[in-house]
């Protein structure tokens, strides 16, 4: 039986991976997450490792790069150029992209491409407001949602300021979402926790950072703030949508 838990406040696209984001009024979900989201990367060339990849964890200045497009030819969801936080406006995969990153991080890098994306652990990730602002508040920090770098922000139906319900996405794992109403809307098959990184450490305009906010996350709740899925329906997101939780069917374990 599904129960409406939420509406959708926000969404979000990553166009490269630990880059500024994208805010959406819509998007297409497809099978590989969120069209356009994280389908570049900037390889480390010089290290031969399992995860190659460049991310703000290693150089926080990356959030401060905006991808965006110039080209109205271009594929609608994918970028062309990258302003730099100097505000120098550069081709995607030109070398005077690479070679500003590479100035500030030290070691060469090279802008990849990935048809399907490039992810840490699943190409959806859900979080609620409540979690974002309790979080931030019990950290003694301003909330901003773009520190959690989520797919899809959820106002909960029963949010109220005086009493935020934390955590609450845990108890959606092993279950679905559904985003809109009908037997073809979207759908998402809840897989994980989502296990923080670094990242939630740094302030996305300034690039300096605060080792509270992962203490906070840390200490309350083992380093989980909301979730990760799967896409299992295709189709559109949209701002305002209704949010329906489907359990686990129990007779199916």
């Amino acid at each position: 039986m599904s129960t409406a838990i939420g509406t959708i406040e926000a969404l979000f696209r990553y166009p490269v991976k630990s880059m500024a984001g994208e805010r959406l009024e819509a998007a297409q979900l497809g099978w590989h997450g969120i069209d356009g989201d994280r389908r570049f990367a900037l390889r480390r060339i010089n290290d031969r490792v399992d995860f190659p990849w460049l991310s703000a964890g290693r150089l926080p200045e990356l959030v401060r790069f905006t991808p965006f497009r110039c080209d109205s030819g271009a594929q609608p969801d994918l970028p062309t150029h990258v302003r730099t936080p100097d505000g120098a406006e550069m081709p995607i995969f030109s070398d005077d992209l690479a070679a500003e990153v590479e100035r500030r991080y030290g070691a060469p890098v090279q802008m990849m491409r990935m048809k399907h994306g490039i992810f840490d652990d699943a190409s959806i990730s859900v979080i609620a407001t409540d979690t974002v602002n309790e979080i931030s508040r019990l950290a003694g920090i301003n909330p901003d949602v773009r520190r959690f770098r989520p797919n899809i922000l959820m106002r909960p139906l029963q949010s109220t300021a005086s009493q935020p319900v934390l955590f609450q996405e845990d108890a959606w794992v092993g279950g679905a979402l559904t985003f809109g109403e009908g037997k073809d809307a979207p759908a998402v098959a809840v897989t994980m926790r989502d296990l923080r990184c670094a990242m939630l450490n740094i302030d996305p305009d300034s690039a300096s950072l605060d080792l509270e906010m992962m203490k906070t996350v840390v200490r309350l709740n083992q380093n989980n703030a909301g979730v990760y899925g799967t896409v299992t329906r295709a189709g559109e997101l949209a701002v305002g949508q209704k949010i329906f939780f489907h359990p686990a069917d129990a007779n199916s374990r």
